[in-house]
């Protein structure tokens, strides 16, 4: 069934059949565990009693955040999918709650909540955070999490963790200033806001991908890691812009940003926005393919990963009620709701060049030689 939207509500201002996406991965894929790892996760939140009341409760449940995990691991090992599940849950929940607040306190709370959050990671039983709920549910979050990552992994997931709250505390400022960034610093953030690194530590733990640092960090992967999280981050500002649309001022989205920059319509945004991303899969792909040619099977493993994650991430979105039923229009989540996308064979815009964006140039950089 098509997105949902209550009668009467206000109209979209992108409409709701979404372009077409360019995706030139493997699709469809979903790990056979994925209702396991729903039930179990579904029953952990319910043993923490996060939600006041049932509407709540069927709001975090319309995030299908077991689904988004099935979609982007399709391989994976199953109990290091259902806490990566469990933190995202939990991950929204807070985000919910920080959101619901003021923006002239917001950026305080995100800053202050954060860095007590990553202490809590680092050093448990520091008692930085107030008793309730929540901290009962990140308590025991932690202590798994510590028993189930190897030190290397630990140190990535929290260095994550710390990357996601200096992006999100980022994005605070502009919402309490009513203001809105370039798309020059926008693009250069986006992939710390949507927890890159905190997703693709999960990924490596739970596909078995132990890269070595000077892999990792090298140049080319660093490119293709932030490409792969700006790609997705794109997509989720398509994807989410009709759940956010009612804020004053507007949201901080891809869309918007390039509303404001290049003074467009907001249909004439969306497509600048699509092709922005599909410029960005361009280069994703061409130097996938250049340091394809020498890795080893661990990093072949670490770029199917992030295809995975991109291709992934579409579908989940596609399904998901908290973004096809959006809360700013309807009273529940409405089960079965869909943008229906649809794909292209090739990018909307086939220009290979840089994008003329001073904070990407160096990615670019990297096909060179």
């Amino acid at each position: 069934m098509p997105a949902s939207y209550a009668t009467g509500a206000a109209p979209s201002r992108i409409g709701w059949q979404l372009p077409p996406f360019y995706c030139p991965f493997e699709r469809d894929l979903i790990h056979p565990k994925a209702a396991e790892l729903e039930e179990r996760a579904v029953a952990w939140i319910d043993g923490y009693g996060l939600y006041p009341d049932a509407t709540e409760r069927a709001w975090c449940l319309a995030t299908r955040s077991a689904d988004f995990t099935a979609r982007i691991i399709p391989y994976g090992d199953v109990e290091t999918m259902l806490l990566f599940t469990q933190w995202n849950y939990w991950a929204f929940a807070m985000d919910d709650r920080q959101d619901s607040g003021a923006a002239s306190s917001r950026t305080a709370t995100v800053a202050d909540q954060g860095a007590r959050l990553v202490r809590a990671v680092e050093a448990p039983g520091s008692g930085l955070l107030p008793p309730g709920p929540f901290t009962a549910a990140l308590e025991d979050l932690v202590v798994r999490t510590r028993e189930i990552l190897t030190p290397v992994q630990l140190h990535r997931f929290t260095e994550g963790i710390r990357d996601w709250v200096f992006g999100s505390a980022w994005q605070a400022v502009y919402a309490q200033r009513g203001a809105m960034p370039s798309l020059n610093e926008y693009v250069a953030m986006r992939t710390s806001d949507n927890g890159t690194r905190f997703t693709l530590a999960w990924c490596n733990a739970a596909n078995g991908i132990e890269l070595p640092s000077r892999t990792l960090y090298s140049a080319p992967v660093q490119v293709l890691t932030e490409a792969a999280g700006l790609i997705v981050g794109c997509d989720n500002d398509v994807f989410s812009y009709n759940k956010d649309d009612h804020q004053e001022p507007l949201e901080e989205n891809l869309i918007n940003v390039l509303a404001q920059e290049r003074g467009l319509g907001t249909s004439r945004a969306l497509e600048e926005a699509v092709a922005f991303r599909d410029r960005l899969v361009g280069l994703f792909v061409a130097l996938r393919d250049r340091v394809a040619r020498d890795a080893g099977e661990e990093l072949l493993r670490y770029l199917r990963s992030l295809e995975h994650w991109i291709a992934g991430d579409i579908e989940y979105h596609n399904r998901a009620p908290r973004y096809t039923s959006p809360r700013n229009r309807n009273a529940l989540p409405v089960e079965g709701a869909s943008y229906d996308i649809t794909y292209r064979a090739t990018p909307s815009d086939p220009r290979t060049g840089p994008l003329p964006v001073p904070a990407l140039a160096w990615w670019w950089r990297q096909l060179e030689g």
